[in-house]
């Protein structure tokens, strides 16, 4: 403002001076020539400032006189307004980012319930697509009664835990509603199918573990009350010799259960395995002699044993797994079977150990659960023969240590095959 009072001024001062010297009108004359051009740039500095309006990120133009000083602090004004709008978004970025990363589903809804964001996990517990679902109510999207008898209460002192089906698969999923500003919420769920599932093995190994240890206590503390209670001339020394038999088996019984309940405790326990190489064909081999003495020549064997391959591994770990397939097959192997022992190179560079049986055979539902503790297809045959229900669990275990598949091939009435096989990695020949 003040330059242009000045350049009017400037003018005027002029056009008197012209206008003494030339004349009233002269002056007059050259006054408004001077308020002409005055015009004139500035409606061309207008126009300058008009073409920097349309994109001000850009400095706006120099020299442009009286507005300089208008144009310099709106310039540093919008420079600092950018800078901390962009500073904003990379935080905005940044949360966004770290909200996305979250283990736990995190949606906000309005006042109204409906969904106005989600993070990837919540899509992926729920079934939730933020294009087509955003501003849908989330009763509407989660049609569970559990959750819409919960979303509905005033208050949400704790979560609910819901049992869903998406895509085939069941999920258990813990849902937190929580309210943030004014007529906003929060719903964080958490995924614990694994919790329950881990929740529900431990009640169930209890359980099976009480059971299993329950039978030979209660027949051992039957045999000592009925010894302790009838005088010493009531049993003859035969009697004596045969209770004191049956009990020294339910003893060796509940030895053997906590003997396996501790090799599968160290198993899962202790860092997977690395070992040296074993000579798994000799190992074999010694497992298979044991195993003639314990089918009592009631059984065919037939060896198929490469003596020159050598497993990485444990060899305790190694020789357990290999025992438990050939007691298996020896124990549900009817009189005058055979049992196929085989330790070769498969033609894509993995060894297979290999135990196939002409016995009974099992049910195709029953095998996905036969490596689960203590899960019997025939119980009391298995407690005959002296099965702890816990020789699968343990092999699989070591499968799994030694980075081995356990397969299971079978047909009721037809026979099992029982495979380890491992991987080239894991594999040498012997020297």
């Amino acid at each position: 403002m003040t330059k242009t009072l000045f350049s009017i001024g400037a003018w005027a001062l002029l056009g008197w001076l012209v206008g003494s010297w030339l004349g009233p009108k002269v002056g007059w004359g050259l006054f408004s020539l001077g308020l002409l051009i005055m015009i004139l740039v500035s409606g061309w500095q207008l126009s300058r400032i008009a073409h920097w309006a349309k994109n001000v990120d850009d400095p706006p133009p120099p020299s442009m006189g009286p507005w300089d000083d208008i144009l310099a602090p709106i310039y540093r004004k919008l420079r600092n307004s950018t800078r901390e709008m962009g500073l904003l978004k990379r935080n905005l970025d940044s949360l966004m980012q770290a909200a996305e990363a979250l283990p736990d589903g995190a949606i906000t809804l309005d006042e109204a319930m409906q969904v106005t964001w989600c993070n990837q996990t919540a899509s992926e517990h729920i079934g939730l697509n933020l294009e087509t679902d955003r501003n849908h109510s989330i009763l509407n999207i989660l049609r569970e009664p559990e959750f819409a008898r919960y979303a509905r209460q005033n208050k949400w002192p704790g979560p609910v835990l819901l049992h869903l089906t998406y895509d085939g698969h069941e999920k258990s999923l813990l849902a937190q509603l929580t309210q943030y500003g004014v007529g906003q919420f929060l719903l964080v769920t958490r995924d614990v199918t694994q919790v329950e599932k881990l929740e529900t093995t431990r009640k169930d190994f209890v359980a099976n573990v009480s059971h299993e240890l329950r039978t030979p206590l209660t027949v051992l503390a039957g045999f000592l009350e009925t010894l302790c209670d009838m005088p010493p001339e009531a049993f003859s020394q035969a009697q004596r010799d045969h209770y004191q038999r049956l009990m020294l088996e339910q003893a060796q019984r509940m030895q053997a259960i906590v003997a396996d309940l501790l090799t599968l405790s160290a198993l899962e326990s202790s860092p997977q395995a690395g070992g040296r190489p074993i000579q798994l064909g000799q190992v074999v081999h010694e497992a298979l002699q044991q195993a003639r003495i314990l089918s009592g020549g009631q059984h065919v064997f037939v060896e198929n044993i490469a003596h020159d391959i050598c497993v990485t591994g444990s060899e305790t770990e190694l020789a357990s797994a290999v025992s438990n397939l050939l007691t298996n097959a020896i124990r549900y192997t009817p009189k005058d079977g055979t049992i196929t022992v085989s330790w070769f190179m498969t033609e894509d560079g993995h060894a297979c150990y290999s135990v196939q049986d002409t016995g009974i055979g099992i049910a195709a539902q029953d095998i996905p659960r036969l490596t689960e503790r203590f899960y019997r297809v025939d119980r009391g045959r298995s407690r005959a023969t002296g099965g702890t229900g816990l020789g699968l669990a343990i092999t699989r275990h070591v499968a799994l240590r030694h980075n081995a598949e356990l397969t299971i091939h079978s047909r009721l009435g037809a026979g099992s095959t029982f495979s380890l096989i491992f991987p080239s990695s894991r594999l040498s020949t012997a020297r």
